[in-house]
């Protein structure tokens, strides 16, 4: 792809959606073209979520030339989608600081613009919302239009065809465009993929267009029999295979070609006229428009740094294992170990891990889709039919998913692992992924065990004893990015006590209890301190949340004058809740000060300005820990 013509000779005209009202087919296909090589500058330099967003520029740009937004509402599923939506609303500058400290959102958010009726982080909300913009314009007397952009990876939650049930029944004004570009993160799986995959492979129209295009060969004439050959498309395709949306009260539509601008724009103004629910069938590709992000859709999905012109990724590994590789493979290594090991994940095989186990034990391995709900009570099913599985889902993700877990694991006390990759600070995705809950939320479960390794090998090691466990759930939290560079591969497996933590460096005054991998901060902080004053504190790894290790909460408050607790959690309910509960059934309670993420919602930065945000670097813990030291020694 040619970068060096830098000129938008269109896109630099457009401030707001009104200024493609006025352009001509060949105008919106040159600014569709333009939108993409913007999309490929800017994202090279400051990374985002590309391919699915190349895909979707014809279709986002017919929605804003057809419809009339922000009257008419235009309801994202997910988000990764939208980046032309934010480039033609306003925000063409402000894109260069996508997911940036300060700057914009990569997901529509509706405190951002006025054009983003509702925001997005998570799959399959898309047509329920639509159906609730519908109702209140209808209630309302307002003439908005409805309309839901869903990929077909979004389409298999559950969430969305409540969604679809819904609309068919209330006979609701709601336009659904299904985006069905084969894929989601990971290569799509499951029976609604393969039914959509029947649809646009039916041997009807295919065998027939053969036919035709041999003998056409190449031409003027066999342009202009395209048309034809897209209607005819159309009604075989319609007539054998749009059954299951017409079974759910939609008229159904397509499939056309969402990346022929001219093909979106007529079917758009033909269906804007039409009443009722209406689903459009538009196929699309992953990564359209620069050949690198087309030939590896799923590495594209989010590509980092990459360099424009070969399409080469940059990286920045320093050699430091990542938590998802070494979950990758310590999975692999309990399955060879133990043949009742399998593993469950929601669409995010590659981005967690388990691609490995998926590549050398296929039959012991189980993508269900974007469905957290299902993954959960599936591997409900696997634990009560004898076998120990290992379900993997993003923290943020997993609250979907918190019924399930009560219900159908906790309840029966079944030996499910769940493993929630992306604790704590996520960095550029934002609120919507940031894994701030979890340990607040899951330690309130009768039964559960909750933990949070400080490295890599605590990180083995508690797989290891998970696998050993005959309760459930065993629930296992740890952070997106690097580990920090233990030998954890040379490491034997080893049984970590549930309930039992640790004294990382023996001090005074102060107990400092720490979850997860900040204790290697707090410990960083207190050996300088010790280096400073000739003092330190306590450092305490906890390592359980639940169960709790009372005997060294019991400990610190007898050892010391005031308690610090340091999490990369909600410190609303986490492990501040659990000390702070504990301490103040003692006799004489001490005061525990908390140190994480505040009781708010933390936007997109890098992880490490977000956690000097949140207090959790090791200079920040460092100050905390000095003046708490000084504040105990005045009360000498």
């Amino acid at each position: 792809m040619d970068q060096n013509n830098n000129a938008y000779v269109l896109l630099d005209k457009v401030d707001s959606p009104k200024d493609i009202k006025g352009m001509d087919i060949a105008q919106l296909r040159t600014l569709c073209e333009e939108i993409r090589r913007y999309m490929i500058e800017c994202c090279a330099v400051n990374p985002g979520h590309l391919g699915s967003s190349l895909g979707a520029v014809e279709l986002i740009v017919g929605l804003h030339y057809v419809y009339d937004a922000p009257q008419d509402k235009l309801v994202f599923d997910v988000g990764h989608q939208a980046y032309a939506h934010k480039i033609i609303t306003g925000r063409r500058d402000a894109f260069r600081h996508n997911r940036q400290k300060d700057g914009i959102s990569g997901f529509p958010k509706r405190s951002e613009s006025e054009y983003d009726a509702f925001g997005a982080g998570h799959s399959s909300t898309s047509v329920s919302a639509a159906l609730g913009f519908a109702e209140a314009a209808k209630l309302m007397g307002r003439p908005d239009r409805s309309v839901a952009l869903i990929g077909d990876g979004s389409l298999t939650g559950g969430l969305a065809f409540e969604g679809l049930n819904n609309v068919g029944a209330s006979k609701s004004d709601v336009l659904v465009i299904l985006n069905d570009n084969n894929i989601s993160i990971d290569r799509n799986i499951g029976a609604l993929h393969e039914y959509l995959l029947r649809i646009t492979t039916n041997p009807k129209y295919n065998k027939a267009k053969k036919r035709v295009w041999d003998r056409l060969g190449d031409g003027w004439f066999r342009d202009k029999v395209q048309d034809f050959v897209s209607t005819t498309k159309s009604f075989v395709v319609r007539e054998s295979g749009g059954h299951l949306f017409q079974a759910m009260g939609f008229r159904y539509f397509g499939p056309i070609d969402g990346n022929d601008i001219e093909q979106v724009v007529d079917t758009l103004r033909k269906l804007k006229s039409l009443g009722g629910p209406i689903l459009l069938h538009a196929l699309t590709k992953k990564g359209k428009g620069y050949a690198p992000a087309e030939a590896n859709q799923t590495e594209w999905h989010a590509p980092g740094m990459f360099d424009p012109e070969t399409g080469e990724r940059l990286s920045h590994d320093a050699g430091v294992s990542r938590y998802q590789d070494v979950f990758g493979k310590v999975l692999l290594e309990l399955a060879k170990m133990n043949p009742k090991v399998v593993g469950v994940t929601p669409a995010m095989a590659s981005g967690c891990g388990m691609n490995m186990l998926a590549k050398e034990m296929p039959e012991r391995f189980h993508d269900v889709g974007i469905e957290e709900e299902h993954a959960v009570t599936f591997s409900a099913g696997l634990a009560a039919g004898g076998l120990k599985p290992f379900c993997n889902i993003y923290s943020s993700f997993s609250q979907r998913a918190y019924d399930q877990l009560i219900h159908d694991v906790a309840l029966q006390d079944l030996p499910v692992v769940l493993c929630l990759d992306r604790g704590g600070l996520v960095g550029e995705d934002g609120a919507t992924h940031h894994g701030c809950y979890d340990m607040a939320v899951y330690r309130t479960i009768p039964g559960a065990v909750v933990a949070a390794p400080k490295d890599e090998i605590e990180l083995k090691d508690m797989m290891y004893t998970a696998m050993l466990s005959e309760h459930g759930p065993f629930i296992i939290r740890y952070p997106r990015g690097n580990g920090e560079g233990v030998p954890w591969e040379e490491h034997e497996f080893t049984v970590m006590p549930e309930g039992k933590g640790e004294v990382m460096m023996e001090g005074r005054d102060v107990a400092v209890i720490c979850a997860g991998p900040v204790a290697n901060r707090a410990l960083e902080a207190a050996k300088e301190i010790l280096e400073e004053t000739g003092v330190n504190p306590s450092i305490y790894n906890i390592r359980y949340i639940k169960p709790v290790d009372e005997q060294l909460l019991s400990e610190a408050a007898r050892k010391h004058r005031s308690v610090v607790t340091i999490e990369d959690g909600t410190v609303a309910g986490g492990l501040h809740g659990v000390v702070a509960e504990f301490m103040s059934a003692m006799p004489d309670p001490l005061r525990v000060r908390a140190v994480g993420i505040p009781d708010e919602y933390v936007s997109q930065g890098t992880q490490e300005e977000l956690r000097a945000l949140c207090g959790l670097t090791k200079d920040a813990i460092k100050a905390v820990l000095a003046e708490e030291m000084q504040k105990n020694s005045k009360k000498c």
